[in-house]
């Protein structure tokens, strides 16, 4: 499984102090079919821990999830700042979902050359 995070993604999980370990961990409970929320259109929500603290009190993700494929986290926010997302950010979440998805390796490969993308690095 690969897994990577937007530019974007990268930023608000540097801000936040959210560690690759603990990204790689909410894809893992994903394979095992312990989701958060499918949100549809390959989108899942999946709940990651504050540091030194549990998932409840923690951040919520949107990725875009291919079992056994290819997971990228697209966006984050703190369950303390905000609901959930707006339509406008579920729009956009779904047009992303759908671009990388179905991205071939070359593709990949050019995005995190360009920094567009960044590999969640494995423990």
């Amino acid at each position: 499984m690969k897994v990577f995070k937007t530019r974007w993604f990268a930023r608000f999980a540097r801000q936040e102090k959210i560690a690759d370990d603990g990204l790689r961990e909410a894809i893992e409970r994903a394979e095992r079919g312990l989701i958060d929320a499918d949100l549809g259109g390959g989108l899942i929500k999946q709940r990651v821990a504050r540091q030194g603290q549990g998932r409840s009190g923690g951040f919520r993700t949107i990725i875009a999830f291919r079992a056994k494929g290819r997971a990228v986290f697209l966006f984050g926010f703190a369950k303390s700042e905000m609901e959930n997302i707006n339509s406008n950010q579920f729009a956009t979440a779904r047009k992303l979902a759908e671009k990388w998805l179905i991205a071939d390796n070359q593709q990949i490969a050019q995005a995190i050359e360009e920094g567009e993308l960044q590999e969640v690095e494995s423990e």
